[in-house]
């Protein structure tokens, strides 16, 4: 390869990077214009990077699992541990959903629940400066009513400042 087709190569790459620098500048919505308004974006970047992060280790969990059930041999010990912990991984997902879509019909802007499958625990991310004691209640009536709960196992936790 010549030195010419060389250089406009770099500098073509140089270009892109460029590019994109400006466009994640753009889209981040660039220099924060106000305290309120870096705290609404911090907010709002929590939770789809706490969404983001889950998917990721949820499915490597799951290409794991998938290579565990693909190397071992079907009806032995660890295929059926395998099994049911893919099982529960999709079980405990499919319950974060549902009680997401609750809490947000309960008009707040954004939620995260975070369902263990070791444990008993169950974490929930409000979007909120704070929570009435009401707001608690009715968050615990729905984790109890629709995934069997334990107030005690429940953590519930406003992420957000006051505007």
């Amino acid at each position: 390869m010549s030195k010419t087709k060389k250089i406009v190569i770099m500098s073509a790459l140089v270009l892109l990077l460029a590019v994109t620098a400006v466009f994640n500048f753009v889209l981040a919505g660039g220099v924060q214009g106000s305290a309120a308004d870096g705290d609404i974006t911090a907010s709002a970047n929590y939770f789809s990077t706490y969404r983001t992060d889950r998917t990721t280790n949820r499915n490597a969990e799951l290409l794991e699992l998938d290579s565990i059930l693909a190397s071992v041999e079907e009806g032995g010990a660890e295929y059926a541990e395998a099994i049911a912990l893919k099982l529960d991984i999709v079980e405990a997902m499919e319950k974060e959903l549902l009680l997401e879509t609750y809490i947000k019909a309960m008009g707040y802007d954004d939620v995260v629940v975070s369902i263990g499958t070791e444990s008993e625990n169950v974490n929930v991310f409000v979007s909120a400066a704070g929570l009435a004691y009401d707001d608690f209640l009715a968050i615990y009536n729905i984790l109890s009513d629709e995934a069997g709960c334990d107030p005690a196992n429940v953590n519930i936790m406003p992420i957000g400042t006051e505007i």
